[in-house]
């Protein structure tokens, strides 16, 4: 239910403006009037706090600087208070630590000026159209299941990122879930209504990645045989998931960096430049800050895209969870055909839940889905599993009496094409010449492990 819903017709939303210049007060109470909205104007800190005591809001536009004191002052306060009041900054006084500052603070969003009056209306409406707040990730097509303390507080988090346009930076080892709480981010945001765009950054060859961002004209290169959007037109409106970031090469962080900062574009082979307006959530499961120090990623870009972080937990962080994860894994496989209803028995789910899981769910849900196979009965037995020996502190990872070579072998080979796969998300063309094997060898080898 999105705020202008919880009004009805009653009355039209509410909208402080908050600015110390007379004209530029004037000029958005007009336009804001023009859009059948209700407007207060105040002219410093402690007046907005006045007018926000004594009523009710659905929206406040505000100045960074102010006589008494800055815009951030006034985000906090209304963050402190307890209410969902989108608050967004408009400046003059432009400056990527002010913007970051203000996102952290809970600020919808941070605009510069000279604003257009096309920016204002997209700005209000968007902010207008925020859903009540959200119990993320336990309703909609998606659900982030688990009732663990590190769950909850992702699902905290995603709640509260989803009630703003910054940038958001999510971290967390390959099959955590990163694009699952990206997803809900979105759906739970003022733009769930407009496209949700997920992009591999790492499965794309380098010499296509500009004309795959921002698309091409005609003509701007062999086999242009037609004019092509990107996946920022593709996204305009919405959100645009780049996951493993951390993958793009140097010259495209470059122009990636300026598309940010002037939410505009070029096509390839174009003169001029298109206006899009998306969030950027982006993912990686390498550790982002530790490649800028190596110079492998533009620290100017990581600071545009890691706004606010959110780390996603290892499954071995959230063992309590296994059992409810993987019971509505094994109900979603029956209902999609593969396989019959099955349930697990306890020496299996104890199994799992002793399992570290190295691939996280994405891992839990292969096992079961071999394990089904594997399975004469509608019991999965712990065996069915086959799960791979576990590594311990004292016992280093290398062959020993223990461990067989041939399988010590094949668990390493296993983890290097699961992951190669996870990263051009099952296109095995891209995965063989990540792995630097033919097409062929890869599927041989996948037929040989039993990958599916």
């Amino acid at each position: 239910m999105s705020a202008s819903e919880r009004r009805g017709a009653s009355r039209p939303a509410h909208v402080l403006v908050v600015d110390d210049e007379d004209d530029i007060r004037e000029l958005l109470e007009l336009t804001l009037l023009r859009m059948g909205l209700g407007v207060e104007c105040a002219a410093s800190v402690a007046e907005a706090q006045a007018l926000l005591a004594a009523q009710r809001f659905d929206l406040c536009l505000t100045d960074m600087r102010l006589p008494d004191g800055d815009g951030l002052q006034l985000v906090r306060h209304i963050a402190a208070s307890g209410t969902d009041l989108p608050v967004a900054v408009i400046t003059a006084h432009g400056s990527t630590e002010n913007a970051v500052a203000a996102l952290k603070a809970g600020a919808f969003d941070y605009v510069s000026k000279p604003l257009s009056l096309e920016q204002l209306r997209t700005l209000v409406k968007s902010a207008l159209s925020l859903p009540q707040k959200p119990a993320a990730g336990k309703r909609g097509s998606h659900a982030l299941l688990g009732e663990s303390p590190a769950i909850e507080q992702v699902r905290a988090l995603i709640a509260k990122l989803a009630r703003s346009q910054a940038p958001v930076y999510i971290s967390g080892e390959s099959g955590s879930g990163k694009e699952l709480a990206a997803r809900l981010i979105h759906e739970n945001g003022a733009r769930r209504e407009k496209p949700f765009v997920p992009v591999n950054c790492g499965a794309i060859p380098e010499n296509l990645v500009e004309s795959e961002f921002f698309g091409y004209r005609k003509g701007a290169f062999t086999g242009a045989e037609s004019d092509r959007e990107g996946f920022f037109h593709a996204a305009d409106g919405g959100t645009l998931f780049l996951d493993e970031v951390a993958d793009l090469p140097l010259p495209m962080q470059v122009k990636l960096l300026r598309a940010i900062q002037e939410k505009r574009v070029r096509k390839v082979g174009a003169t001029s430049e298109d206006p899009v307006d998306v969030r950027i959530i982006c993912a990686t499961h390498q550790n982002l800050p530790k490649l800028v120090e190596q110079g492998r990623f533009r620290q100017d870009l990581y600071y545009r895209l890691a706004v606010i972080e959110l780390r996603m937990p290892s499954l071995r962080e959230c063992r309590e969870d296994i059992p409810v994860l993987a019971a509505a894994i094994l109900e979603r496989l029956a209902a999609e055909g593969a396989g019959r209803a099955s349930r697990l028995t306890k020496a299996a789910v104890d199994a799992l839940v002793a399992y570290d899981f190295p691939g996280n769910v994405r891992e839990l849900e292969n096992i079961l889905e071999r394990a089904i196979a594997l399975s004469g009965s509608d019991e999965i037995q712990a065996e069915d599993l086959q799960l791979a020996p576990q590594v311990t502190a004292e016992e280093p990872a290398a062959p020993n009496a223990k461990w067989p070579l041939q399988e010590y072998l094949d668990r390493v080979e296993r983890e290097a094409i699961l992951e190669a796969l996870d990263k051009t998300r099952f296109n095995r063309t891209a995965a063989a010449k990540l792995l630097g094997i033919t097409f062929r060898a890869l599927r041989y080898r996948m037929e040989r492990l039993g990958i599916q």
